[in-house]
């Protein structure tokens, strides 16, 4: 069955840096475009980043410009994001989700990410 398992989620303070990582299990993870996407405490979804299959291609929010990198390693069916300057407001549980047709069809468990000082 379709997995995928996130960490590297923890405490930083702010203009610190994390890396998060999913690694992908029970399909074929080269075959699927891949996102990122967050949920701040009261908050609704917001989609941070997105990569296509082959890793050339990738998409930022708007408020992780320039910030943040997404990349993935198809050989380790693992999915990546390096987060760098990060601020209060970017305190979230963090998922990776599989892309399918526009949307998301399998998402993993999360991991919180919180920046304060």
């Amino acid at each position: 069955q379709v997995q995928l398992v996130e960490s590297g989620g923890g405490l930083v303070q702010p203009g610190g840096s994390l890396r998060l990582s999913c690694e992908a299990s029970g399909f074929t993870f080269s075959s699927y475009w891949m996102s990122w996407v967050r949920q701040a405490p009261g908050k609704g979804l917001e989609w941070v980043s997105g990569i296509l299959n082959g890793d050339s291609n990738t998409n930022y929010a708007d408020s992780v410009k320039g910030r943040f990198t997404i990349s993935r390693d198809n050989a380790k069916n693992t999915l990546y994001l390096q987060m760098n300057s990060l601020k209060p407001e970017d305190t979230a549980v963090y998922y990776c989700a599989r892309d399918y047709r526009y949307s998301f069809d399998f998402w993993g468990q999360g991991t919180q990410v919180t920046v304060s000082s």
